[in-house]
Order: C-alpha cells, then sequence, then structure tokens
C-alpha cells in the first residue's frame, strides 16, 4: 500500500491515535477497542517481526518512508506534518512515529511457563519505567517468560512483544511459586536482607531452570513471597549502600545466570 498523505486532521483514519491525547484513559481505550500502541522505530521494527497484526503507523511525513519500508506492504503508513502529528495525538512524538496493533489475547501463566527455564517474576512493580527496563532485561538476558503479580500498571506492549508474559490473580499468589518449584524451577528471591546469601554463592549451584523473583520500590517483596522462595539472595554493595533500582538488581541476578547457565 502506498504513504497515505493526511492533511485533515479529523480524518477518520486517525480515530485510533486520538486517544493518547488522554493518557489517564488510554489503557482502558485500547483495552475497548482491542490495540494497542508502540511509540519509536525500535519498537516498530519489533511489532513488525511480531506475530501482533499491524493496523497502521502514524508517522511524520519526513520519516514516512522509512516506516513503509519496516511494515508489511498491506499496511497503510499515514504521513503528516510533524506540527501536525502532536496535535493529533496530544504530545511530543520526539521519536517520529507511532503504529497501531490488534491486542493480543490475554496469556494463562501455565501457557506463558510450559518450557520455560527462565523466568522473571514481579511482585508489585507499578512504577511503568522500571517494567519497561525490566522487559528489556528480560530481553537481553534470555528471559523465556514474565510473571506479573498485584496491581501492576499499564504493561507498554512496545517492551514486551519479544517476551511472553501473563498475569497472577490474588487466588494464585504466592502458591504458584510453589508450582514453579514443584515444576524444577529454582526460585530466587532478590532482597537486601543482610542475613540473605550473596547471589555469587547460589547461582553455581542452582539447576538449569530458575526463576528470579523481585518486589516493588521500596516495599519489596512480601513476606509470602520470600517464604515461598528456594532462595533469599542479596546482591553484594558497598557498605552503607541500601539496595538500587529494581531493574537494576534484576538485570545483575539475570545477567550472571545468563553467563553462569547461558
Amino acid at each position: 500500500m502506498p504513504i497515505v498523505v493526511v492533511d485533515d486532521l479529523d480524518d477518520a483514519r486517525l480515530s485510533d491515535y486520538r486517544h493518547l491525547r488522554e493518557p489517564n484513559v488510554r489503557a482502558r481505550v485500547e483495552r475497548g477497542a482491542g490495540i494497542f500502541t508502540v511509540e519509536g522505530w525500535l519498537s516498530l521494527e519489533a511489532l513488525a517481526e511480531s506475530p501482533y497484526p499491524v493496523r497502521s503507523a502514524l508517522v511524520a511525513t519526513k520519516h514516512a518512508a522509512r516506516a513503509q519500508a519496516i511494515v508489511d506492504p498491506a499496511v497503510p503508513v499515514y504521513a503528516i506534518a510533524e506540527s501536525a502529528l502532536e496535535r493529533v495525538t496530544g504530545v511530543h512524538f520526539h521519536r517520529g512515529v507511532v503504529a497501531v496493533a490488534e491486542r493480543p489475547a490475554a496469556l494463562t501463566p501455565e501457557k506463558v511457563l510450559a518450557g520455560a527455564r527462565r523466568v522473571l517474576v514481579l511482585e508489585g512493580v507499578n512504577d511503568y519505567e522500571n517494567l519497561g527496563a525490566l522487559f528489556r532485561n528480560a530481553v537481553a538476558f534470555g528471559v523465556d517468560a514474565v510473571l506479573l503479580y498485584r496491581r501492576t500498571t499499564r504493561v507498554s506492549l512496545g517492551h514486551v512483544l519479544r517476551v511472553p508474559f501473563a498475569r497472577v490473580g490474588p487466588e494464585a499468589w504466592p502458591r504458584i511459586l510453589m508450582d514453579l518449584r514443584r515444576d524444577g524451577l529454582a526460585v530466587l528471591a532478590l532482597t537486601p536482607a543482610p542475613d540473605a546469601t550473596p547471589l555469587g554463592t547460589v547461582i553455581e549451584h542452582l539447576p538449569d531452570r530458575v526463576g528470579v523473583l523481585v518486589g516493588a520500590e521500596g516495599p519489596g517483596l512480601s513476606d509470602e513471597a520470600l517464604a515461598s522462595a528456594d532462595h533469599r539472595v542479596r546482591i553484594p554493595m558497598t557498605p552503607g549502600t541500601d539496595s538500587v533500582n529494581v531493574a537494576t538488581a534484576a538485570a545483575i541476578a539475570l545477567a550472571a545466570l545468563y553467563q553462569q547457565k547461558g
């Protein structure tokens, strides 16, 4: 399909993008419409390589050819003046591109865990930037599945196109951690507690299948989650340092696992 130049900001073909003007309702609108949006070139490339059908891409005119080269030829690429792009979406897209795709059906924990060797489990993580960083870390260090528990914020599907994820309901928490253990995964609970075992001491003795469990900034993991893990593990730090950001901690643990276990 050729590039479609759009001059009228009220063009019905841009209706999938207008909810971006109201970020507080974005998640609700997208769920109701059965869509999700991604922003930026790396996310567009990941989306184009994913199984999710792309409905369209919206770009500043100067980027139209680049977007058309990434998506399937049948996907419409709407080109609009950069200043108008901001008026349509309500935000300044310094990355130059936004795309809409059809929202996939929610996966069950059983589905994403089938055959997984590396699992990242997030308890109560509710910061959008941390979630994005955690999913990027998961991709970087070979995580096969991510489990989310307890009121996580909207998960940007632009971050998760390469890693299957599922939400865990309160009825299954923290029992699912015991299920992981019964299925042969060693569950490591990351905590700054001084009596926890240093990561390096544990990692060389782990089985092939491992789950890494992290909690939200501040409260950390619940007592129930800590008690349900195989190992309470800490990352050695300079004396006087309490902890590091949750995404940083997860990256350190996942990188160590990746280096040790491949």
